[in-house]
């Protein structure tokens, strides 16, 4: 505890600070309100918001924040080290949960925790803290990153106190109205919402029925793809070691070559045309099934794109292994284990393996599909003629014979065995 003394005339008083707390803050209804909640407890507050790629009034939410009585303020741009750090990773492990999710949240958060903490230490903060609730993915991701690099964390919607007081919403927007907190009167959607430069996640609301269809209206980062337009855009895209360097669009001939510019170009030509479309029920870390719609239109071309270039240069048994460390990462990611030992040898293996992943996927973007048209590497394991039914090559096909024989061995061993016993029934 830190005592401080205020000069009122002739009097002091001296008021028992329990400590400084770096929150994640969004400006949002939930986090302003936690502000206040800490300044309440006798906290003192940092204000901490990322900028990720998300639609957000920066500025607005600065002056929102002082005005609560924040002690500093701190808006940081981490946009390009999302991309290069976090994504980039994403791309070169193929990493997608449950086979669908491109884990767009779920990259995003070790991000963001990452230079909250280093906040922590530059403030000499005893704290940090996050609006994460106590049912969500979040809290895990969040905490793990933190307990990780930095040990001492706040989670408000795990304290009695604070959830016993705040049971809803409609809790919260009585204590914002009371304090002064400038909130919306009512939701902007009826669902909630999470946006970053690699994907929009949308749930809760009216989507916790996963029967209901998603609202016309619902997507914000894609069109309808019957509304995209009626010519596809025909794209290369550049690897070297696993990662895009290059995306060139080939009819207008202009190309994008700095990560965070690449991919934001890749966001929009996928948003045009309705890429990245998913409405799945996945399963939480914490046990409990839920309902997520997700828009990833640049993540979604750059999948396609990478396996192409990957499946073309790199050895068949090789990938095998890689695919299953793919999977493995993926789920490492989604659980929020992005700073652990085996997540660190996970990611090295995988760095490992895209040594070789080199060349040009050309491909075309339309109607909510991406279509591989062709690929080119100076690293191909690909032999045209080798594979020709025109040239023989280096290759006797008398060996295939040897080779069928062997393979079925125990097929003929099988059969004879299963046969017998069917024959006595």
């Amino acid at each position: 505890n830190i005592l401080f003394s205020l000069n009122f005339g002739k009097k002091n008083f001296y008021i028992m600070s329990k400590g400084l707390v770096v929150l994640a803050y969004s400006g949002g209804l939930d986090t302003s309100c936690i502000l206040l909640w800490l300044k309440e407890q006798g906290y003192d507050v940092i204000a901490f918001l990322a900028n990720i790629g998300q639609d957000e009034d920066f500025d607005a939410a600065q002056k929102k924040a002082e005005k609560l009585g924040a002690k500093k303020v701190f808006i940081e741009d981490l946009r390009s080290e999302f991309v290069q750090e976090f994504i980039w990773p994403a791309v070169q492990a193929n990493a997608v949960y449950e086979d669908r999710y491109l884990l767009g949240t779920s990259i995003a958060r070790p991000c963001i925790a990452r230079r909250q903490v280093q906040i922590a230490r530059q403030e000499r903060a005893q704290y940090v803290s996050h609006g994460a609730t106590g049912k969500g993915n979040d809290q895990v991701r969040f905490e793990l990153t933190c307990y990780a690099l930095y040990p001492q964390i706040i989670a408000p919607w795990r304290i009695p106190e604070f959830y016993s007081r705040f049971r809803g919403r409609k809790d919260l927007m009585e204590y914002a109205e009371k304090h002064g907190i400038p909130v919306p009167v009512t939701p902007k959607a009826p669902w909630s919402m999470d946006a970053n430069l690699m994907h929009i996640s949308y749930e809760s609301g009216i989507l916790e029925n996963p029967k209901n269809h998603a609202p016309s209206d619902l997507y914000q980062m894609t069109k309808n793809p019957e509304d995209s337009p009626s010519e596809p855009d025909v794209l290369e895209i550049d690897f070297a070691k696993g990662v895009p360097v290059r995306v060139t669009h080939v009819k207008e001939g202009t190309s994008k070559d700095t990560p965070l510019e690449l991919f934001c170009y890749l966001n929009e030509i996928g948003g045009k045309h309705g890429v990245g479309r998913i409405d799945i029920v996945e399963n939480r870390f914490i046990g409990m099934k839920s309902r997520g719609i997700y828009e990833t239109p640049g993540g979604t071309i750059l999948l396609h794109a990478h396996l192409d270039i990957e499946t073309f240069t790199m050895d068949r048994e090789v990938r095998k292994i890689k695919q299953s460390l793919g999977i493995k990462f993926s789920e490492l990611i989604y659980n929020g284990f992005w700073y652990s030992p085996e997540c660190e040898f996970v990611r090295h293996c995988i760095d490992k393996s895209q040594e070789n992943v080199e060349g040009r996927v050309q491909l075309s973007v339309f109607k909510g599909q991406v279509y591989i048209l062709g690929r080119e590497s100076p690293k191909s394991l690909y032999n045209e003629e080798l594979v020709s039914m025109d040239v023989q090559g280096d290759y006797d096909p008398c060996d295939a014979s040897g080779f069928i024989k062997i393979n079925a061995v125990r097929l003929r061993e099988h059969n004879r065995l299963q046969g017998a016993a069917q024959k006595t029934l």
